[in-house]
């Protein structure tokens, strides 16, 4: 009999439209690949959802995004019902989704990350917390949400009473230059995608909206460049202890010598599976189909406990 798999989608992020979106293609090519593909929308009903999770499926397709979904507090509702799914565990959700986590990690293993630290919010409308130019980002959110950057002679941040992400925020030098990203399969790093949009900040509606930003597979850089961003992207996959698919975000500064001007942002435990999403793009390039790349994520879906 095929596999019965419950696909996660939706939620209560503010990446909730990008899942519904990446869940709707999950389905679609499970199911045209023979699976009996279930999406289930989550809300804040965790009754429900576990109900719907009874009788157990084999796997459960982890499509959500952002806080809830993405940040281990599902990982940990399903390790506790013993179901297995896909992508990162508890441990590694949590500590990829927190940015300044992720950053002190992979610093301990020496890759190179952008000058930083955690602020408030009360800093932040106080003053400026490090010299122009300067990015101002939550500290777990995806999909560029909230994100500012402070130019040399520009005002504050405008983090006014709407602000929606917390108390503790990110602030990070800008790092000029080209905006790159590498997508791990396991154990191999599939490719170096550029990414070229208009403005400096790829932006939400650079991301999710087709024609505001190109691809360029693989990315026209130096070959030394191009391999230490497969390496440090694999890296950081295993020191953050991922596993099934990531995808680690760099900028590169192409006015320093080497591959001194490469920096890692952050890592992504649950990329997306849009239409224009980066990820399955890459897996096309290296052979491997959308809906081979699902399929390998069932298969190999598991949970921590099983792991020990």
């Amino acid at each position: 009999m095929s596999k019965r798999v419950v696909v996660l989608l939706g939620g209560t992020s503010s990446e909730r439209e990008v899942s519904l979106v990446s869940g709707a293609a999950v389905v679609k090519a499970l199911t045209e690949s023979g699976f009996q593909a279930v999406p289930y929308d989550v809300n804040d009903d965790v009754p429900a959802l576990i109900r719907a999770l009874t009788p157990k499926p084999d796997v459960v397709f982890n499509a959500l995004h952002g806080s809830g979904g993405e940040d281990g507090t599902m990982q940990g509702l399903l390790e506790l019902l013993d179901i297995p799914y896909t992508h990162s565990g508890v441990l590694a959700s949590a500590a990829a989704m927190d940015k300044p986590t992720a950053k002190r990690i992979v610093e301990a293993v020496g890759i190179r990350t952008p000058k930083g630290r955690v602020v408030t919010l009360p800093e932040v409308r106080s003053g400026h917390p490090m010299p122009a130019p300067y990015i101002v980002k939550p500290v777990a959110e995806g999909s560029t949400v909230g994100v500012h950057i402070v130019r040399p002679g520009e005002n504050l941040p405008s983090l006014d009473a709407g602000w929606a992400f917390g108390e503790r925020l990110l602030v990070e030098e800008f790092i000029a230059g080209h905006e790159l990203t590498v997508g791990v399969m396991g154990d191999r790093a599939l490719d170096v995608t550029e990414i070229r949009f208009g403005g400096t900040l790829f932006d939400y509606t650079s991301k999710y909206t087709p024609g505001h930003a190109q691809h360029i597979i693989p990315a026209p850089v130096p070959k030394p460049v191009y391999d230490e961003a497969m390496r440090m992207a694999l890296l950081a996959h295993q020191t953050l202890g991922c596993r099934g698919i990531s995808r680690s975000d760099f900028r590169y500064d192409d006015k320093k010598p080497g591959t001194s001007g490469l920096y890692f942002l952050e890592i992504n435990s649950q990329p997306g599976f849009t239409p224009i999403s980066l990820v399955p793009e890459q897996a096309q390039r290296a052979g491997i189909s959308f809906a081979e790349l699902v399929t390998w994520l069932v298969d190999t879906a598991t949970c921590d406990r099983r792991q020990a």
